[in-house]
């Protein structure tokens, strides 16, 4: 009887192997590079947080995204990049909050604190402010609509503490 032929051994690498290894990899990128691990961002679209403390809170990258965050405290929270599209900010404290290239359109500002807040490239076209209080704002470079703008001159006043820009300038006021 003829021996038998070899046949090579095969060992079956599962499918999900290389995807895990680099989810692994990316978690630790930074961590290797000598810097922290990298945080999700916080996620809490659609939700009602009226009351809600995020106060002095790392929140860049954030989604409130049609949130409710009546009479929440958002002060001295670090918001850039974060997306508030749609959400409802009446009565809440954003006074010396990071907003900077935050997505702001559609939110209703409405008795909203937004004194010595930096909303440096933010975008806020159709973004409604009432009653606002913006003493020391910086909104240097966001879109705005005129209706909008014209209402923050009638009430601006100030300089932020952060950039050194006269709120007034910043809107473009007349």
């Amino acid at each position: 009887m003829a021996p038998h032929p070899r046949v090579p051994v095969r060992r079956a690498v599962p499918a999900v192997l290389p995807a895990l290894l680099l989810a692994v990899l990316l978690l630790l990128a930074p961590v290797l590079a000598g810097g922290a691990p990298v945080a999700a961002a916080v996620d809490v679209a659609k939700q009602v947080l009226i009351g809600a403390d995020y106060s002095g809170q790392d929140l860049r990258g954030a989604t409130f995204n049609l949130t409710n965050l009546r009479d929440a405290n958002l002060s001295g929270s670090d918001l850039q990049g974060a997306s508030l599209f749609g959400a409802k900010l009446q009565d809440a404290d954003l006074s010396g909050t990071n907003l900077r290239e935050a997505t702001l359109d559609s939110a209703v500002f409405n008795g909203t604190d937004l004194s010595n807040a930096v909303l440096v490239d933010a975008f806020a076209f159709n973004t409604r402010f009432e009653n606002v209080t913006i003493d020391g704002a910086d909104f240097s470079n966001v879109p705005l609509r005129g209706d909008a703008r014209q209402a923050l001159c009638a009430v601006a006043r100030g300089t932020n503490p952060v950039t050194g820009r006269d709120t007034r300038a910043s809107l473009d006021c007349p």
